[in-house]
């Protein structure tokens, strides 16, 4: 699955409403003056957050949904890092297998198990392989997402549909199979939002619709199920450095130091606060703290990670 963020176009730019797959045409010359060099690049390059070395997860077994990219595919390499058996799952067997073997190389133990959220035989069926390969479940991150951008009355039916589907009426099918696991043992489980849930732009209200709606669900849930031991919370990542918001943007086929320039420049007028995006590891390594034993009290919450994004709206 494609991870959940925003997507960025430079001026000039028009955002296509594609889910990953094809590029979007855009060119070079489209990037004007952004694309100065690889000296302006380097300038631009994120920092970079590692694995804490600590081992909240020691025979602890971690299931991730949309873990073969982005936010999910660092998570799933950092729950492994944490001594934690990770199975994890995507679409794309391709990435789900180079996943698997990179935790494999590092010392970690995972298995990579295809499934569509959307498919509630195969949510089933992978939470079902979870238990017969580990014998538990202690944490479940439910990250997978994607998103269709057009103004509202452009979108079919049928687009409107897959993005809930997969948004939100995804991590509910997760949640569904993973609760009976956790209900004897008590459990952790963490979903991804997105800042859209707070504050969000034109072109979005499927997605924004579906982020908010797993603000709620959350809620629900932990009030649901608080007294079997079960923590329910929403993580609200702002704009991260992915492959979902370069495939958005319409600039996968852009060489990395012009696409560095562009998230940069982008980002310096549209986040308050840092004025940058944040990589895939740092909302990675947000996401394993909350949903280790460090914090027991939390449960039904909102944790916003954006770097001041939505710091001065409203």
């Amino acid at each position: 699955m494609i991870d959940n963020q925003d997507s960025i176009a430079p001026a000039g730019v028009k955002r296509r409403h594609l889910i990953g797959g094809a590029a979007l045409g855009v060119t070079m010359g489209a990037l004007g003056g952004l694309a100065g060099g690889v000296a302006l690049a380097d300038g631009a390059k994120l920092p970079q957050q590692k694995p804490s070395g600590k081992r909240r997860f020691e025979n602890k077994v971690v299931l991730v949904t949309g873990g073969t990219s982005g936010i999910g595919r660092a998570a799933s390499l950092m729950f492994a890092a944490e001594g934690g058996k990770v199975a994890f799952c995507g679409r794309n067997v391709e990435r789900g297998k180079q996943v698997q073997d990179e935790i494999g190389e590092a010392g970690g133990e995972a298995v990579f198990i295809r499934a569509d959220v959307r498919n509630e035989s195969e949510v089933k069926a992978l939470v079902d392989r979870t238990i017969e390969t580990y014998g538990k479940l202690d944490v479940a991150f439910n990250n997978a997402g994607i998103s269709i951008e057009k103004p509202l009355h452009e979108y079919a039916a049928s687009e409107f549909d897959d993005v809930l589907n997969t948004d939100l009426r995804g991590v509910f099918l997760a949640m569904k199979y993973q609760i009976p696991h956790m209900l004897a043992r008590g459990g952790s489980i963490l979903v991804t939002s997105s800042s859209n849930a707070i504050a969000t732009t034109a072109k979005r209200s499927a997605y924004s619709a579906a982020k908010r709606g797993l603000v709620g669900l959350v809620q629900a849930a932990a009030l649901d199920y608080a007294q079997h031991g079960i923590r329910v919370n929403a993580l609200i990542p702002g704009t991260t450095d992915t492959p979902f918001i370069r495939r958005l943007s319409g600039m996968e086929n852009l060489p990395d130091a012009a696409w560095h320039v562009a998230v940069s420049q982008w980002a310096k007028t549209h986040v308050p606060g840092m004025q940058r995006v944040a990589t895939a590891e740092e909302i990675a390594a947000f996401a394993v703290t909350l949903a280790s034993d460090d914090h027991p009290y939390t449960t039904g919450g909102q944790f916003v990670i954006d770097g001041g994004k939505t710091a001065q709206a409203g």
